[in-house]
C-alpha cells in the first residue's frame, strides 16, 4: 500500500475569497482508540467552515483523519485537536467541528468545537419559505 496516514493538511486557494460561502463535509469513518481500554471508538465528524484564503484539500484531510486510527484519544481532546489543526492550516473566517461518537458503555458523546476569525461577523441568514425551497429543489 503506497498511501499512508499523515498529519499534513494541504490547502488550495479559495476560489471565491470575496464571498462568505459554507463548506459542509461529513466524515462517517473516524476511528481512534479509547485511552483507557485500547478499544476502538467510532465517530461521524461533521466539518462546517467559511474559508478566508484557503480551503482544505480532501485527500490530505482523509489521510489526516486516518492518522488517528491507532491513537488513544479522549473524545473532547481529539475533537479540539482536529479543529485546531484545521484552523491553523486554513485560517478560516469560521469553522465548526461536530464529533458524534457512537455508543460506548451506554453513552453517546457529541462534542462541538468552534473557531472564529477575530472580528468576523456572519452575514444575516436568509430563510426561504417552504414554497421557494420546493421550487429550488425541482430545478
Amino acid at each position: 500500500m503506497t498511501t499512508q496516514p499523515s498529519k499534513t493538511l494541504e490547502t488550495f486557494p479559495n476560489p471565491a475569497p470575496e464571498r462568505d460561502f459554507h463548506i459542509h463535509m461529513q466524515i462517517p469513518e473516524f476511528t481512534c482508540l479509547c485511552p483507557k481500554t485500547g478499544q476502538p471508538d467510532f465517530a461521524t465528524l461533521t466539518l462546517d467552515y467559511i474559508p478566508e484564503k484557503h480551503c482544505v484539500e480532501l485527500k490530505s484531510l482523509k489521510l489526516y483523519i486516518w492518522s488517528f486510527r491507532d491513537q488513544g484519544c479522549f473524545h473532547e481532546a481529539v475533537t479540539n485537536r482536529i479543529l485546531d489543526d484545521l484552523a491553523k492550516a486554513t485560517k478560516p473566517r469560521f469553522m465548526r467541528l461536530t464529533a458524534r461518537f457512537y455508543v460506548r458503555g451506554g453513552i453517546f458523546t457529541n462534542v462541538v468545537a468552534e473557531h472564529r476569525k477575530k472580528g468576523w461577523k456572519p452575514q444575516p441568514r436568509v430563510e426561504l419559505s417552504d414554497f421557494e425551497q420546493n421550487l429550488n429543489t425541482r430545478g
